[in-house]
């Protein structure tokens, strides 16, 4: 027959497993946040956070499971200790712990998850956007430059930053810059916005990351429409940049 030394060392156990899982879900949390921090030193978007995002996210959803796991055994237990005893009860306090810890762990799960997702536009609130590309630098400028011809825009300039680093006899990752665009199009967003003509012609970045994964970014659309008071029926006129962009992921 079991005695308060029992459902003592069944609640003992319950507790340190909720501590456990509090542990995971701050762990968790901490891990996920150091993405943003690497982000701030580094300002390149959202290729800054890299793993620690949804690896802290995975800790977090492990310490909810922790405690709703521990939660049923714990019940678990005291259903099979009480057997033929009113000698024990869960402990309610611990069982509204438990519940409480994994609501929490889980709206912030949605919370990171969510600013995982909201993360991708962070660069473009900021007025650049970062589209990661499949291909090297120099393939991802060959399809842009090739994508340009094909609509009869005309390129302007290709500035190899990195080329001209290497023979300056220093060193820097693969960064190629694309300065294109149409007279026909630029001329009446300079006419309605003067001061538009700073952004124009319009400007491709393809540069490589530390990681090595390359990125397409450029100034978005609305940024440049907010920036220079631009009429809104114009923006479309812009919008060509981003059709660019997705073309040569």
């Amino acid at each position: 027959m079991s005695g308060a030394s029992d459902y003592l060392a069944a609640e003992r156990t319950f507790l340190a497993w909720i501590r456990t899982g509090l542990a995971l879900m701050g762990f968790g949390f901490v891990v996920a946040r150091f993405g943003i921090y690497i982000q701030a030193l580094g300002g390149r978007g959202q290729q800054g956070l890299g793993l620690s995002a949804p690896f802290g996210t995975t800790l977090v959803g492990l310490g909810v499971a922790v405690n709703i796991g521990c939660a049923w055994n714990y019940l678990r237990m005291v259903r099979e200790l009480s057997q033929g005893s009113d000698l024990g009860r869960p402990s309610r306090l611990g069982l509204a712990l438990a519940g409480v810890l994994a609501a929490l762990g889980l709206a912030i799960v949605a919370g990171l998850v969510f600013f995982d997702h909201e993360t991708a536009h962070m660069s473009a609130d900021s007025g650049i956007v970062m589209v990661p590309s499949h291909r090297s630098v120099d393939q991802t400028v060959d399809t842009i430059e090739g994508m340009l011809k094909a609509k009869g825009i005309k390129l302007f300039a290709l500035v190899d930053h990195s080329g001209e680093a290497q023979a300056a006899g220093l060193e820097m990752r693969p960064t190629k810059l694309l300065i294109f665009g149409s007279p026909k199009s630029g001329t009446p967003l300079m006419v309605a916005a003067p001061s538009i003509a700073i952004d124009l012609p319009l400007k491709l970045l393809v540069s490589e990351d530390a990681s090595g994964k390359v990125w397409i970014s450029y100034n978005s659309p609305e940024y440049l429409q907010a920036r220079h008071d631009l009429p809104k029926e114009l923006v479309g006129v812009l919008a060509g940049v981003e059709g660019l962009a997705k073309g040569a992921e």
